[in-house]
Order: structure tokens, then sequence, then C-alpha cells
């Protein structure tokens, strides 16, 4: 000790002691401020700021030890060797750069360790090449316990230096590391020089010695000037590098707290890194202490109030699909009843970042819009749909032993009193049935209205006899023809009962709906008021029907068809837009026959392909012929959608005509997507790609649903005409025609409202945001050969 302190205090410079202390502190400053960049750098750019640390690094290291040589002051001249000196900076340059290297490779704390102490090793090495490059007139003697306690201080010191930059990224590792790397370059030069003792040797000559301590200062001036250049380089892109990560970060911190969710980042232990406020707001922890939570705490229901039985098991499934790098979604409920959608994105180090949602109002708006789709808009009962999928489920169960039936009901006397006593009457009055019907049935029955006046229900089970079944029709004839009081007037109305039994009468919906259809006619035949079982010879209605059959397969040869058409008008401008194609067939017995009376059996034969085939003709020929290029639609049957053939049809009726694909529209109902075939839904996606227009029709009538629009976009929906009808007097009506045109803008498609009769129904249509409007306020269907007429405005009311 007191070799060392003799050392310093009588034969240094203490100005430059302290010169060549401050460079290197600043050189240690340099070298980990370049470590850190390599550490956050990966690949070639890694490489890159090793490259320039090492330099850095040499540099420093070797300026420090020979400013401190010049420091040094013996009763003797001194020399260097050149090649000695030269070859010391080389070495402080590669052992460090090495070092560093493998820091930053190693996959242990002890490898860690080892690779900084490589790095005291160079320390050392350089320190010991630049002694052996003195040349002075003396003998040298070395305290070998100096020389070894010099190497343990660099590779110690140098050692817990680069250890800690390697565990310690916050500011405090970083001072940690520069003071512990300055006091081993320091701690091992002044140490090793204390370790030598000098007897001077007159007969020594250092005439010809390649540095002299001038000629070395030089070369200590230009290394110094090259270090500075290289810390101001360093300065310079760390400057740049952190006004980058400035406007990053300020970008990021507006982006997150504009994002419509919340977003919290975690580490792979579960803890907050970061979060935005809207994340604040739907947790409902305050921002202080969410800084200091973990996943834990934010699912604990003391804190977020959140439905989660098992806050540990729901954390260590996030924790695991962050690990498997596998995204999680999952919807939260709260107690106050908000539903929050919950997604998890994986990050490279085990952690993950999650956003959270609260989408309760979209979930209660996209329930509403369902439960619409489904159900009757004024008895609230299941609608079409709804009751087609019970009646499938329950002919499923028919397969596995059980039993079914249908009973199909019509109102006797229903038209009468909505013709005598009005519209508002007859619905309060089918609200009223509807609620004795339901109060008819057993656990698992299900009631529907399936028409104006008509109703179905489905029965099923194991034990059911067609004496049950019986005993229900008899109760709902006597509980339904029970007198009402509706606003002050006594009605007295019926029911006919048409039943159906599977697996007796049929296995198949439509059959069996077809036969209790039949059975409902007899029993109106039979005085009404009364119910009736299906029975083979019950054929007569038919019989009837096969004669129309029969007349409608010659129909089409003896040309009795013709195309009426009705125009649409754009509700903002006023301009019609568009005509709708609607067949009519003029029998030369019964005059005009109407299509709801003919395409049902048409439907049923398959003669409607031939007559779908002759109105996609005839329609885009009067189209391509009229003055202006409006489009026309066409109502498509479900059948149509069956046969490969209708591509080829519609393909021969754009080539035939020269119509543009674009100027056709194809108008089809819900139950053309009900069984959500691929075939079904391969056709309209090749129709689609002729360029052809699909629109989906008569929606909320129980043959639409929000889960076909999404199974195909749709160019148009089309509100059905009842809906329209009560506008004015029916605040249920109101309320889905604003749904409907709202869900319209949502998905960009326009909305056209079928069977407008009034002007009060057009302002109400234009204030809802409809688009389009169709119905007898504008005009009636027209032959094709008045459609150039109503294009010019004559008897034609236009909208403004």
């Amino acid at each position: 000790m007191y070799q060392m302190i003799n050392c310093l205090t009588s034969q240094h410079d203490w100005q430059l002691v302290a010169l060549a202390i401050g460079v290197c502190f600043l050189a240690t400053i340099t070298t980990v401020g370049l470590f850190r960049r390599a550490q956050a750098s990966e690949g070639r750019s890694r490489l890159a700021w090793l490259s320039l640390d090492a330099i850095s690094a040499g540099f420093g290291i070797w300026a420090t030890h020979f400013i401190a040589m010049l420091a040094f002051k013996p009763p003797f001249p001194i020399g260097y060797g050149l090649t000695l000196t030269m070859l010391s900076l080389g070495v402080a340059a590669l052992i460090t750069g090495i070092g560093q290297y493998l820091v930053l490779q190693a996959g242990s704390r002890p490898a860690t360790i080892a690779s900084g102490g490589l790095i005291g090793a160079g320390v050392a090495a350089m320190h010991y090449l630049g002694m052996g490059a003195m040349e002075v007139p003396a003998h040298l003697s070395w305290s070998y316990p100096l020389v070894l306690l010099s190497l343990a201080l660099g590779i110690c010191l140098a050692a817990a230096a680069f250890y800690v930059a390697a565990y310690r990224l916050n500011w405090m590792g970083s001072v940690v590391a520069i003071l512990s790397f300055t006091f081993a370059i320091v701690g091992t030069h002044f140490t090793a020089m204390a370790a030598v003792t000098f007897a001077y040797d007159p007969t020594i000559s250092i005439d010809n010695t390649d540095l002299v301590p001038a000629s070395l200062s030089l070369v200590i001036a230009v290394a110094v000037i090259l270090f500075l250049g290289l810390c101001l380089i360093f300065a310079l892109s760390d400057w740049r590098t952190r006004e980058r990560l400035r406007q990053q970060k300020g970008q990021l911190d507006t982006a997150l707290e504009n994002m419509s969710q919340g977003l919290c980042m975690f580490d792979s232990e579960g803890r907050v890194l970061l979060f935005n406020e809207k994340y604040v707001e739907i947790t409902s922890i305050p921002a202080d202490t969410l800084r200091h939570s973990t996943l834990i705490d934010i699912l604990s229901e003391q804190k977020t109030g959140a439905k989660i039985e098992d806050p540990e098991g729901f954390a260590s499934r996030i924790i695991s699909a962050a690990r498997k790098r596998e995204p999680l979604n999952t919807l939260v409920e709260h107690h106050n009843g908000r539903i929050i959608r919950a997604v998890t994105g994986p990050m490279k180090d085990g952690g993950w970042v999650a956003t959270l949602e609260d989408i309760t109002d979209w979930q209660k708006a996209q329930e509403k819009i369902f439960h619409m789709a489904r159900h009757d808009a004024l008895t609230n009962l299941p609608n079409r749909v709804l009751f087609r999928e019970h009646l499938e489920a329950a002919l499923t169960r028919v397969n596995r032993n059980e039993c079914a039936a249908i009973l199909c009901l019509d109102l006797d006397r229903f038209k009468s009193v909505n013709d005598t006593l009005g519209h508002l009457v007859g619905d309060d009055l089918l609200n009223e049935v509807a609620r004795r019907l339901v109060g008819c049935l057993r656990e698992g029955d299900m009631v529907a209205r399936v028409g104006g006046d008509e109703f179905a229900i489905v029965q099923s089970g194991k034990d059911l006899h067609a004496s049950d079944v019986a005993a229900l029709a008899g109760r709902i004839v006597e509980v339904v023809s029970a007198p009402y009081e509706i606003q002050g007037n006594q009605i007295v109305i019926g029911t006919s009962i048409g039943i159906s039994f599977a697996p007796e009468d049929g296995t198949v919906a439509e059959k069996l709906l077809r036969n209790a259809d039949l059975a409902m006619y007899r029993a109106k035949a039979d005085g009404r008021g009364t119910y009736r079982f299906f029975e083979p010879g019950m054929d007569a209605k038919a019989q009837a029907r096969r004669l129309l059959e029969l007349e409608l397969r010659g129909a089409l040869a003896r040309q009795e068809f013709e195309l009426y058409y009705q125009p649409i008008q754009d509700l903002e401008s006023g301009e019609i837009i568009e005509m709708e194609a609607l067949i009519r067939w003029k029998h030369p017995l019964r005059g005009f026959v109407a299509p709801m009376d003919f395409i049902p059996v048409a439907e049923e034969t398959g003669l409607i392909t031939q007559i779908g085939d002759w109105v996609l003709a005839r329609a885009c020929k009067d189209a391509a012929a009229w003055s202006r290029p409006l489009s026309v639609a066409v109502n498509m049957s479900p059948v149509q959608f069956k046969s490969q053939a209708l591509l080829r049809s519609v393909e021969a009726a754009l080539s035939t005509s020269e119509l543009p694909a674009a100027r056709l529209e194809l108008e089809i109902t819900e139950a053309v997507l009900m069984d959500e075939s691929d075939a079904t839904l391969g056709m309209l996606h090749q129709l689609r790609n002729l360029g052809v227009r699909i629109s989906m029709d008569d929606f909320g009538t129980g043959y639409s649903s929000l889960g076909y629009l999404r199974s195909f976009p749709f160019d148009k929906i089309k509100i059905d005409r009842s809906f329209i009808r009560d506008l004015t007097s029916r605040a249920d009506a109101m309320a889905i025609v604003r749904a409907v045109t709202g869900l319209g803008r949502s998905l960009g498609i326009p909305t056209t409202a079928e069977g407008v009769e009034t002007a009060e129904q057009v302002n109400l249509l234009r204030r809802e945001g409809c688009t389009q409007v169709q119905g007898f306020h504008f005009s009636e269907p027209r032959p094709a050969s008045e459609v150039e007429y109503m294009l010019s405005g004559r008897n034609l009311r236009i909208v403004s």
C-alpha cells in the first residue's frame, strides 16, 4: 500500500493524472452508452454498434494509459517502441469488442460474469503491453503480489460493470456500470505502476527509440481526437435516437389516448407496463393503483366487479396463451350489466397486449335486431324463421323415436272484424289471440305467427299421442272462440285447425306443413270452428292445384304471361332509378290469375325454372330498349337456386339483350338462404361475379334474418310492405323501419320501402333515412308498353 501511495505522490504529475482519469471516465460513459445501443439492436445493427463500441473503448483505455504514462515523472528519460504501442491499442479494441459480444450472447449469469472478466483481462493486457513498449535507461523489477492485484482489480471490476450493464437496464445500472469500469481501468493502471521499480543504469542507451514523450503526445492527441470524434458521433446518434423515440412516444401516447378501446401492456409475469385512460375508465381502477397492479389484481372482482368465478384460472389461461404466442378473445360481463370484449395479443418477450372494449350497446342492438328478424313485430311470437328452426329440431328428434305434431291455425271471421272495426282493433285482437294460445301450451311447445291471421304450433315428445294433440286442439278452439272485449267492442271469432303427425304423415317439414294446411281447409269446409287430422283422402285442393298445374304448363307456350313494371324512386332526388318486373298470367277463361295462386304451384312442379327463364329474358330485353339506363329488378324463387342452370340463364338473358349486368338486380327472400348450403352461396357469388346485383326482399316478415345478411354481402334491403302499411299507426312498425334503415346505413346498403301509399309514409321514411321507395303512392304496376309513359312523369307522383 505504501509503495502505491509513494508512486502516485512522488512520481506523477497530478494534473495529467486528473486528465487521464477524466478521459477514462468519458471513455466508459461512451462504452456503456454504445453497449446499451447494441443491447437494443439485433443482427447487423448490433454488430455495427459493437464495432463502434470496441474502437471507442480501445482508444479510451489506450489514451488513459498513455496520458497517465505522460504523468509519470521518473529521474531519467523515457521512450516507447512504436510496434508494441500500436499493438496495445489493437489488443484493447479487439478484446473489449469480443468480450462485449460474449456478454450479449451469454445465456446465463456465470457466462456474463466470465465475459465481463475477459474485458478486464483485455484492459490488463493493454496496460502491460504498453509497459512493455517503454524504453528506459533502467532495470525493471516487479512486485508480483501487486501485479496479481492489478489483474484482479481489472477482471473483477470489469466483470461487475458488464454484469450490471447486462441485467440492470435502468439509469442506476448505467451509473454503476460506468463507475465500475472506470475503476477497473484506472485501478489496473496505477496498481500496475506501483508494482514496478525502476533502477537507473546510465550505461543503457535509448537513443533509437521510436517514440519520445513529445511524439507520444502527438500520437495521444490524435488518438484523443479520434476518440472524441467517436464520442461526438455517439452523442449525435444518441440525440437523434432519443428525439426519434420522443416523437414516437408522443405519437404512441396520442394514439393510445384517442383509442376507443382500453389498452394495457403486461410483462411475462403479468405486471402492468403501460395503459391508456380508456383502460382506467373501463376497469374503474385508479391510474395510481393500476401502475402497481398485476393481472390478478385487475381480474379481481373486488376491484372490477367482473363476473369471473376463478380469476387465477382466467389469468393462467391468458399467460399460457401469451407464452404459446396465441391470441385470446373472450367476453366478460360486469355486475352492472356491461359487457366487455377482452382481446389479448402475445409479445416476443412472453408478455402481451390486452385491449378492452365496451360492447354493451352494440350487443344489445345486435340482439334486438336478431330478435326482430326472428319474431313477429306485432305479437312478439316467433316468426317463420324461428318456427322453422324449432320444427327442424323436432323432426330431428323424430328420427330418434320421438313424435311431433304440427297444428296450423287460421282465424275464422277475422277479416270481417278487420274490415269493419279497423286495423287497430284487428291488431289488438291478434295480440289477445296470441296471449291465449301461449296459455294453452305445455312447456317445450312453440306457437308462431306465420301470416296475417295464421298461426302454427309444434308439439314433440316421446309420449306424444294423437289424443294429446286432439286435446290441445279442442282446448284452443274453445279458448279462441270465447268472446273478446277490444276497445269497447264485443268480438267473437273462431279458429279452424289442421293437424299433421310425424312420422305417420311425413318427416319432412314442407310435407307436414302442406298436410296440416290440407287438414285445416277440410276443417273450414266442415263448418269452421273445429279441428281435423290429415287424412290421405284430403286431396280436393290438391286436385284443383293439379288442374292449375296442367293449365300452367301450357301457359308459357300459349304466351299467356306478360310483365308489368312498377317504378322505384330515389327518395332524395325523386328520380325513377329502377323498375321491378312483376309477372302476370292472363288466363283465357279465369282472367288474370294472381301470382300468389300460381307461383307456389310453379315452384312445387319445377315449372318456375322455365317461367323464371322467360321472365329474366323478357325483363332484360325490355330494359335494354328503355330510353333511360334504368336497372330492372326480377324476383327469384328459391327453387331456381337449386339448379345450376340459373347461372346460364342469367348469362344468356344478358348476352341476348346486351343489357349491362350492373343494370340487372335479382331479388331473393330468406327462403333461398334457409339451408345456407354451399351450393346456394356459391351460386350467389357466381352471379355477383357476373356483375349482377343481389337484394334481400321481404326483410322483417320472417323470411329474412340478420344472420343471412352476414352470409352474403347484399346490395339492397327491401322493407316489407306490412311494416310500411302500419308505419303511421304503430310504434313497433316505426321501430322496425328505423332499425332496418339504421342497419342499412351501418352496412352501407341501400334500403327500399315497398307498398308506400301515402305522403305521410313518404315523409316518415325520408326522416328515417330510407333511400328508395316503391308503391301505389307513385304508380301501380303497368304493362311494359307504358314504361316510357311512366318515365315521362305523366300520371306519376314524383317525390320531392
